[in-house]
């Protein structure tokens, strides 16, 4: 199974135990000239914009430790432009949230990083 094929099955279980912890699924692997955001929900009244790291084991570390800071940079550029293009208002609450898992475990880290601009 190639890289692409194995991330889309990990972000199918993301979007199951998210919805399983609540949250509202209203986009999928959303793309733009900016960068890709793995999935996009409501908790309550977050817009939230969340990356989804799988890891097999721990040898490289814990999964949410490989987004870098450009990696932030470039979600927080791509969920600015998915909040204009979708006309949302700027007083909606958002948040960046990771889906982790390390092997047959998921962690669901809210609130995971801060926009970088």
């Amino acid at each position: 199974m190639n890289k692409r094929a194995i991330g889309t099955q990990y972000e199918y279980l993301a979007r199951e135990y998210l919805i399983e912890n609540g949250y509202t699924i209203i986009d999928k692997n959303y793309r733009c000239k900016l960068g890709e955001i793995d999935i996009i929900a409501m908790d309550n009244d977050y817009l939230c914009f969340i990356e989804v790291k799988y890891r097999l084991n721990s040898n490289k570390g814990h999964p949410a430790e490989s987004i870098t800071a450009n990696k932030m940079l470039r979600i927080t550029k791509t969920a600015q432009y998915y909040m204009m293009s979708n006309k949302y208002s700027t007083n909606i609450k958002c948040r960046f949230d990771v889906v982790a898992i390390l092997a047959d475990k998921i962690e669901l880290i809210k609130n995971a990083f801060d926009a970088h601009y």
